[in-house]
């Protein structure tokens, strides 16, 4: 397993990480969620990521009933939690935002459900439009202070909006977020590439990828239909299928996965490899899994890591077509 650096921070985290979107509480029940556990820390994972919206708690509840029975050193592996969603069915006022209240709430509910002291990661689930950039950052700040998380970031947030905390956290002399949390994959590419680019260069970003299989999409298995047990045939989630099964999309993903073929390795296995390819931006790729299996093979992902060559690259983006054009102005 490789390690690298959050970010400017001094925490390392596994490159490829494990995660619980959709599969705890909603594929897989407490037995399968403590085999994938058990297998992603042994093969070197240090990183599991989950959020209070999963599953509205369940999740949560799921992973501490597996972290409480491993039993592992606790200084050995980190665990995030993220707030904006909120975890009831029907959320009354102050129950979803970043409100200070919420936040501070949703962090003591995180940790009550994950049976843990602190969280390592708190990350700011979605930007806050209604509460001021300096409550968020304050609140923030706070609960480091106390120590109920170590570092805090924001997810799907905007070059802009992650520049306007650091220049708040500056202003008042607090701890600034030091990782984001966006989506990333062959098709989903811009905030990676172009948006986030000042950030990188001006205070430094960790990333948290999530799906960088495009929802399983670019496992390939929904390319000739969608199986039964697949996360598009959850009720629930036909935004995905509505989002990923497109023609020109499927055409792609069949290129890329005759490509794989010749690589001698699996459509999954280069499609992750690609995410993680660059050490400056991506962190760590978080994975999901619902079968040993299937995380087995993503985790080949390290090893297809030294294909990635010049020219190889080259062929995916020749397939893609979709490379952002940066603005040099």
């Amino acid at each position: 397993m490789e390690y690298r650096r959050l970010g400017r921070s001094g925490l390392q985290l596994s490159v490829l990480s494990f995660g619980s979107w959709v599969t705890f509480h909603g594929q897989v029940e407490d037995r399968t969620a403590d085999e994938l556990m058990g297998i992603a820390y042994e093969k070197g994972i240090n990183f599991f990521d989950n959020a209070e919206t999963y599953a509205n708690g369940e999740s949560e509840l799921m992973m501490g009933r597996v972290l409480k029975k491993k039993n592992w050193d606790r200084t050995s592996y980190i665990v995030s939690s993220k707030a904006y969603f909120g975890s009831r069915d029907k959320p009354v006022p102050n129950q979803t935002g970043l409100s200070r209240k919420h936040l501070v709430e949703a962090c003591h509910e995180a940790l009550r459900r994950l049976q843990l002291d602190y969280l390592d990661l708190y990350f700011c689930h979605r930007p806050d439009p209604n509460v001021p950039i300096e409550e968020v950052v304050w609140t923030m700040h706070t609960l480091i202070q106390q120590g109920k998380a170590l570092y805090w970031g924001t997810s799907q947030w905007s070059a802009a909006e992650i520049m306007e905390a650091h220049k708040v956290a500056q202003q008042y002399c607090l701890i600034g977020p030091v990782m984001e949390q966006p989506q990333y994959n062959m098709f989903e590419r811009f905030k990676m590439e172009q948006d986030y680019l000042p950030v990188f260069r001006s205070v430094g970003l960790g990333t948290t990828i999530w799906s960088p299989l495009a929802a399983g999409f670019l496992s390939g298995k929904y390319l000739n239909g969608i199986p039964k047990d697949s996360r598009f045939a959850m009720p629930g989630y036909e935004w995905l299928v509505k989002r990923w099964l497109q023609e020109e999309r499927i055409g792609k993903t069949k290129k890329l996965a005759s490509l794989a073929s010749r690589l001698g390795v699996s459509l999954p296995a280069l499609a992750i490899a690609w995410t993680i390819r660059d050490a400056a931006t991506t962190t760590t790729a978080i994975l999901g899994a619902t079968h040993r299996e299937q995380l087995l093979e993503n985790l080949k992902a390290l090893e297809v890591l030294p294909i990635l060559t010049a020219e190889v690259l080259e062929e995916i983006e020749r397939i893609l077509q979709n490379k952002p054009v940066l603005d040099l102005q």
